[in-house]
């Protein structure tokens, strides 16, 4: 809208919009760059996807890859990034990015609350691409003490119940794969979480969460008692409705807070953080692939695209609005978000199916990968939406799977619940399995019969499940001679369902290198800027490692404060 001659309630430097960790360093750093800067967030709760999520980052030639014995050359990163990005995204932003996310983590390691520990096994996705690193470019938050931040912990957007053990204990993915892989302490781990969570007996009186949150919690913890410390203001329940425009530059916003329209002016710009537009079923049908729905989620249901829209009204570009941060999830009932298949999928003992009882793609892939192989194999002739997640009695005893603990923990019994729910099928046979999840019993003897196969020999010769570094991540170190792959033998046999879900929307407004909003034609909206899954991301159609959300999100908030503020 254009600016009138009424008054603005509300005059700032630099006002930023969502409060995830792309939005909250921003801000950090427009004030550390002598600007007043405002953030503001249409819910009741800040931290928006970011504090849902494990939030790593990919930081390529990072500060803390020396000493976690990888070393990391500005070279080998481009040679990575502009393999994976296959030339969808420009050089500009590509080398925008590689040259600034080591400032930028450096930036949050020395000026702020934020403190990150490398993963260096944590490999890169795509081995096989030039310049890929075997880990350290993925760098995950510690663990926070939340009790620093007093009452305002409340505030602190819960983070979706995979990232916890039980939907309550906090785990980091070190600590994750730990547990969930069978790995030597993983137990010991567990109980030590669980003792930790106990002890704080003044907090359990009050409330279930944990005040020793990881991931997502954890780093958005300590960005948020950083901008306490600086006094930088967050409003809650003000949700932006339109851009204020004058004489062609983006000088603030309309909101709603809590019910009543205030106008809020940026002098220096307007950063839009505030994510995709994922929880929005009409934009979602308009643009993703189908089938698709919001259920199938597993980011923030309030990220419903406005200010995507809002841009786009006066002008703004738009890309890769038919791509998301792809990867199979399972929907269980009673939640209120999907959970992610990423540890799951990639043990022995398991496949993954489609109608027809036939693997279709490397389940040890990315998680990318596999929800695009679903879409490009779903066919009438042989749907693979959904597919099914299948496994036997060995796999269930030993590992974990979506909400249920290994059953050597948690038997079948403690989660009868579930199974009466339709949730998971469990048979005798696979036969009797194939009828319960209506898939061709004969293809899926077939497929299990090839799989065992292949876990004799350790070689899948059809979709190379195991190959690589990244696949083996998250195997079970113990099975040999593939971690990846186990055959599936022993009753009762086990199924879930996947879905085509997501970590978020990739597609948003068109941006330069400046993280600056550009017209359809490719012209600067002057004073608007767009970061994180506002933005079409600067990772193109690929996924080049875990982080590859809030590395670019916070990066691109680091540049554009700097831009608008002239750091």
């Amino acid at each position: 809208m254009e600016a009138s001659t009424t008054s603005f309630d509300e005059t700032v430097d630099v006002l930023v919009v969502g409060t995830g960790a792309g939005a909250m360093t921003a801000a950090l750093r427009a004030h550390d760059n002598g600007a007043r800067a405002l953030l503001i967030e249409k819910t009741d709760r800040y931290g928006g996807s970011s504090a849902m999520s494990s939030c790593l980052l990919w930081i390529p030639n990072n500060h803390l890859m020396a000493d976690a014995g990888v070393p990391d050359t500005p070279e080998e990163a481009w040679d990575y990034l502009k393999g994976t990005t296959a030339g969808s995204v420009s050089e500009n932003r590509l080398r925008a990015y590689l040259e600034t996310s080591p400032k930028l983590l450096r930036y949050l390691a020395d000026e702020t609350h934020a403190s990150f520990v490398s993963l260096p096994e944590y490999a890169d996705y795509y081995p096989r691409v030039a310049g890929s690193k075997p880990g350290g470019r993925s760098v995950e938050p510690e663990h926070f003490d939340a009790r620093q931040l007093g009452e305002d912990f409340i505030n602190l957007r819960s983070q979706n119940p995979q990232m916890q053990v039980m939907g309550r204990l906090g785990m980091t993915a070190v600590e994750a794969r730990m547990t969930m892989t069978g790995q030597p302490g993983g137990m010991m781990l567990f109980l030590k979480l669980i003792l930790k969570y106990m002890l704080d007996i003044r907090w359990r009186f009050r409330s279930t969460r944990d005040r020793n949150p990881s991931g997502g919690n954890a780093l958005i913890g300590m960005l948020r008692l950083s901008l306490m410390d600086r006094k930088i203001p967050l409003w809650l329940n003000t949700g932006a409705r339109d851009l204020i425009v004058e004489d062609g530059r983006i000088v603030g916003v309309e909101a709603i807070r809590e019910g009543r329209t205030v106008r809020i002016r940026a002098n220096r710009g307007v950063i839009l953080g505030a994510g995709g537009f994922e929880g929005n079923q009409v934009m979602r049908e308009k643009y993703l692939p189908k089938p698709t729905r919001k259920e199938w989620s597993c980011a923030n249901p309030h990220n419903t695209g406005e200010v995507i829209d809002m841009a786009m009204r006066l002008g703004a570009g738009v890309d890769l609005m038919d791509d998301a941060w792809w990867g199979p999830t399972t929907v269980v009932p009673g939640e209120d978000l999907a959970r992610f298949l990423v540890i799951e999928k990639s043990l022995p003992r398991s496949i993954l199916v489609n109608k027809k009882g036939e693997r279709f793609t490397n389940e040890a892939a990315p998680y990318i990968d596999i929800v695009n192989a679903m879409y490009k194999k779903d066919s009438p002739e042989s749907p693979c939406v959904p597919a099914y997640f299948v496994f036997d009695g060995i796999y269930r005893k030993n590992y974990m799977c979506g909400p249920l603990l290994q059953g050597s923990a948690q038997p079948d019994w403690m989660a009868r619940k579930l199974f009466k729910q339709g949730y998971m099928k469990k048979a005798k046979t696979l036969d009797e399995l194939a009828e319960m999840i209506g898939v061709d019993a004969e293809g899926l003897k077939a497929s299990v019969a090839k799989n065992n196969e292949y876990a004799r020999t350790g070689v899948d010769p059809a979709y190379q499940r195991g190959e690589t570094i990244y696949d083996r991540y998250y195997g079970d170190a113990k099975v040999e001679p593939n971690p990846c792959l186990g055959p599936i033998d022993t009753a009762p046999y086990y199924a879930i369902e996947a879905f085509p879900g997501e970590l978020g929307t990739k597609g948003g407004l068109t941006v330069d290198e400046r993280a600056r909003v550009l017209t359809e034609s490719g012209e600067v909206i002057p004073g608007l800027y767009a970061i994180g899954n506002c933005s079409a991301s600067v990772m193109g159609r690929s996924y080049p490692g875990a982080g590859a959300t809030i590395g670019p999100a916070t990066t691109f908030g680091f540049i554009a404060a700097n831009d608008a503020t002239g750091g």
